[in-house]
């Protein structure tokens, strides 16, 4: 009787990696996950073997991988910080690389960036690019497979969205507010990312949804679905940062960074690809707009906090 098959999630207790794993474990996948956060609230039970993501240690990476068929990688860091750097992270999934290799891992799906190839001024993109060129010389068999920005239980951007309309004033957008994005749901993510594990050669996608907006205009539906008015208007970028930063400090938190800025306006955050999943995210948003932006989502919360459920972070 053949062994049921290892497959080994990054991050199986935070977003996109719990997905995977919910949908992993629903069709009878053995899962082990690699976290950073191994006190935080386990909704798998002892279905989910939990081991370190050691990324210091060559060895006890190589060690955890052991067996896997598939790894998952969803590690990555939004921006720079006291804490956690691009530089880290680039450094840090290349040993995660090799040891996939070292360990005899059938197959890598790596979670990139959209454009990941064209901003190579971006530390986001060109990180995002290092690892890209790093998996594809490992000699791996792999996935990559490219979102923009995903929404559903526990996001930062629509949710955040969401809380400031609640909460501040009004809305400046970033210039004209009429660069494009795909928002796709984490659960049709985790179901790509699936996919494309079980296929064969080197492989990837885009992972945009099948809802496109302009950003002014995914502002006004999400206003209009949460029930609240604010003006929209537009303001230069440098400033609409600058207000960003006063916010901060009482967010306890980074809001949007210079480059997430940039990256949004170049209109980086879209695609032509086909849709990778069903999900609207208006249809969602509507399903989830009494609690929807009340609570504000912390990116560096979650880093500090690992203990605590991603979702109430």
């Amino acid at each position: 009787m053949a062994a049921t098959p290892l497959h080994v999630v990054t991050g199986a207790l935070g977003y996109t990696g719990r997905s995977i794993t919910e949908q992993l474990l629903a069709q009878g996948a053995r899962v082990r996950t690699l976290t950073n956060s191994p006190n935080r609230p386990n909704p798998f039970g002892d279905k989910l073997e939990i081991h370190p993501l050691a990324l210091d240690s060559a060895d006890t990476l190589a060690r955890s991988l052991e067996g896997a068929d598939v790894l998952y990688n969803t590690y990555w860091v939004r921006f720079n910080h006291a804490l956690f750097t691009f530089d880290r992270a680039v450094a840090g999934t290349k040993a995660l690389f090799d040891a996939a290799r070292r360990a005899g891992v059938k197959r890598i799906v790596h979670v990139s960036i959209l454009h990941a190839r064209a901003a190579d001024d971006l530390g986001y993109y060109r990180g995002k690019h290092e690892l890209e060129a790093a998996l594809e010389q490992s000699g791996v068999p792999h996935a990559i497979i490219r979102p923009g920005v995903l929404f559903g239980r526990g996001d930062i951007l629509v949710n955040n969205i969401a809380w400031v309309l609640r909460h501040l004033p009004v809305f400046g957008l970033f210039g004209d507010g009429r660069y494009r994005l795909r928002p796709l749901h984490v659960d049709d993510m985790a179901r790509l990312c699936i996919d494309h594990a079980h296929r064969a050669g080197y492989t990837h996608a885009d992972a945009v949804g099948p809802e496109g907006f302009e950003f002014r205009g995914l502002v006004r539906a999400i206003a209009a679905i949460i029930g609240v008015k604010r003006p929209t208007f537009p303001v230069p970028p440098g400033l609409g940062y600058l207000v960003g930063r006063c916010v901060n400090p009482f967010v306890r938190d980074v809001i949007i960074t210079r480059e997430e800025i940039e990256g949004l306006m170049r209109g980086l955050l879209d695609s032509d690809a086909p849709a990778a999943g069903h999900t609207n995210l208006t249809e969602w948003a509507a399903q989830h707009r009494d609690t929807l932006g009340r609570r504000y989502a912390s990116e560096v919360g979650r880093r500090v906090h690992r203990a605590a459920a991603y979702e109430a972070i």
